[in-house]
């Protein structure tokens, strides 16, 4: 490889994996931020925090990428007109389509890793995710009851235990509050049993009292009963069934189902590699700057010309989801002018738009 390349490539990758750090910790954030009102509503089991946070995290990794690869080339190339490199190579003979070569070096790669993270692994991280948590809820003390703490239910209510057996079956000192439109359900118990019934929860209470009436308090229609054993179906937290949706679904069985959410799932799968290369033929013609200008402008539009591109397929997918747009248009109506914009920027790069007039 000549030793330009070399340079020229190293410069690439090492402001894409910073930017790419970057967004890492942003999104990290934002997807902590996520599960942890999820398990507020009792719909994630807190031991599951590290490994649902992991998962999700590559789940989001088609979204980050081509972000990541955009702002990176403009940082790079931006740092290298501001130095004035750039006019120095123009000076020896080197113009910005010798750039081609180094920026496909690193572009391709991140376009391929695009495509794996977008067609196989992110499908297999969701699926892995919602399997974890629909196993987890399947036992009591695993879907986040613990002894002596209140803990919120799928539905609303709040449930509270003071002893718990190792395998989380039997309860002692339980305490359950539910509310059903604007009247508040309150149930205590001496002892409680978790089992299942045809694959639904229910937890029979013995030997308590329950309390039924308004929730505002400014009524006095209530009820005390005191009962011997009191079952209370717990509500499921996600359904098993919702694995069979087309996001939970492998590429290669999406290829295989008819209808309009497997088509609109299929190309939501294909269109962040096709982006991503559409925003790295961009990226050179974008951050041409002189050596005293700012490079903020350049960094705003490209980033607004990533989330029109993200927002358009997303609104093009919904539109495919409800039979608005034929499965064979697709999303090419996006994907096709993009990348031939970027193919023409990158190739007029450095010539003006219109020819000069001859006197």
């Amino acid at each position: 490889m000549p030793k330009l390349d070399r340079y020229l490539s190293s410069e690439f990758m090492r402001a894409v994996l910073a930017t790419l750090l970057v967004l890492v910790i942003v999104s990290l954030g934002g997807v902590f931020a996520d599960l942890i009102g999820e398990m507020a509503l009792g719909k994630v089991p807190p031991p599951l925090l590290l490994s649902q946070l992991g998962l999700r995290l590559l789940g989001y990794l088609p979204v980050i990428l081509p972000l990541a690869l955009l702002l990176g080339l403009l940082l790079a190339t931006g740092r290298l007109y501001r130095d004035s490199e750039m006019p120095v190579l123009a000076a020896v003979g080197v113009g910005p389509g010798r750039l081609l070569r180094p920026l496909l070096l690193v572009a391709l790669p991140v376009v391929l890793l695009i495509a794996s993270c977008s067609l196989w692994i992110g499908p297999w991280a969701n699926r892995m995710a919602k399997a974890m948590v629909i196993e987890a809820n399947r036992n009591l003390l695993v879907a986040g009851l613990e002894p002596g703490r209140f803990t919120p239910m799928a539905n609303g209510g709040v449930a509270y235990a003071g002893e718990m057996s190792s395998d989380g079956t039997k309860l002692g000192r339980v305490f359950i509050y539910r509310e059903r439109g604007d009247r508040m359900d309150v149930a205590t118990a001496r002892t409680g049993e978790l089992y299942r019934d045809h694959g639904v929860r229910v937890l029979a209470l013995m030997d308590g009292f329950r309390v039924e009436g308004p929730a505002s308090g400014d009524q006095l229609d209530y009820r005390l009963m005191r009962y011997q054993r009191n079952e209370i179906q717990l509500p499921e937290a996600d359904p098993p069934s919702r694995l069979d949706e087309p996001p939970f679904r492998t590429t290669t069985e999406l290829l295989r189902m008819p209808g309009t959410a497997a088509g609109a799932e299929l190309h939501w799968r294909v269109a962040p590699a096709l982006l991503a290369l559409a925003f790295a033929l961009m990226a050179i013609p974008l951050a041409r700057t002189s050596p005293r200008q700012s490079r903020h402008g350049a960094m705003l539009l490209a980033f607004a010309a990533y989330l029109t591109g993200i927002f358009l397929t997303m609104l093009g997918v919904q539109w495919l989801a409800e039979g608005r747009l034929p499965l064979a248009f697709g999303l090419w109506w996006l994907l096709v002018p993009l990348l031939a914009v970027g193919v023409w920027l990158f190739v007029r790069d450095g010539q003006p738009l219109l020819p000069r007039r001859r006197r």
